[in-house]
């Protein structure tokens, strides 16, 4: 299976690569944790800091938490779409929501690296540089798309759909553990912003959800609290019809064939 093997020689590296790098941070962290918690302790943030800690989760909500879920929402209505027009285009809106994802997770990472002290000693640093590094992997993964009736076709789907689930959901997680680092850098209440992305992972899940029940409702003849009249309500009175019909002509069948006989 030469498409398996291309999803593993591009996998194992970049998953090794990251295990390895994980495990020299988290030796580092415990050196420098008492040295870094009294920095923290004596040196305020600046305006500057402050303001690229807030792009910073803002950028990484867009990805992650926004345009991510969004383009694996978009791709799951591929199911339900016959036209070879619309399976096309909703296609491309899912590549194009993922590639942005992939650029603004990339300029996020970029910026973290760049101006922030990453002693990776707290769970939201090591969850970002896991997730950034599956990020990658996923879309390497994903512009390796064999064709579909090629045998590596059920392989690829499974590995590309079952991570890229994952990324999102922790993703999101990582949102949640990013608010509260925000929180303690910043003292600054976080219970809005919370609310708010709360509620719009509700509705999020609500739709993806959603698409699965909406072909069911509408295969039981039920759309929207409206029924529909369906084949098997069709059956009953047309066998009555017919059983009717037969119980009025059978009189006239026996009459006329007496008649028959008789003048014959």
């Amino acid at each position: 299976m030469p498409i398996f093997q291309k999803l593993l020689s591009s996998t194992i590296p970049a998953c090794f690569a990251l295990l390895v790098l994980l495990s020299f941070v988290g030796c580092s962290s415990h050196e420098s944790k008492g040295h870094k918690r009294i920095n923290n302790n004596v040196h305020k943030l600046s305006p500057q800091m402050t303001f690229d800690i807030t792009l910073h989760g803002v950028l990484l909500w867009a990805s992650t938490g926004f345009l991510m879920p969004i383009g694996v929402i978009t791709i799951r209505m591929c199911n339900r779409e016959e036209c070879g027009r619309k399976v096309r285009v909703i296609f491309y809106v899912h590549t194009t929501l993922q590639v942005l994802s992939v650029l603004i997770a990339t300029a996020g990472a970029i910026m973290s690296i760049k101006n922030f002290e990453n002693s990776f000693n707290n769970y939201h640093q090591r969850i970002g540089l896991a997730l950034y590094g599956a990020i990658w992997v996923q879309a390497l993964i994903g512009f390796c798309r064999p064709g579909r009736r090629s045998k590596g076709r059920s392989v690829w789907y499974f590995v590309h759909w079952i991570l890229g689930t994952t990324v999102s959901v922790v993703g999101m997680i990582n949102i949640y553990t990013g608010l509260e680092a925000y929180q303690k850098k910043t003292s600054r209440s976080i219970r809005l912003w919370t609310v708010l992305f709360t509620a719009e992972v509700c509705l999020m899940a609500f739709f993806y959800l959603f698409q699965d029940k909406w072909e069911y409702m509408q295969k039981q003849g039920v759309i929207m609290g409206n029924e529909a009249v369906t084949p098997s309500d069709q059956v009953i009175p047309t066998q009555r019809e017919n059983s009717l019909k037969e119980i009025l002509t059978e009189p006239c069948r026996k009459k006329n064939a007496l008649m028959n006989h008789f003048m014959n």
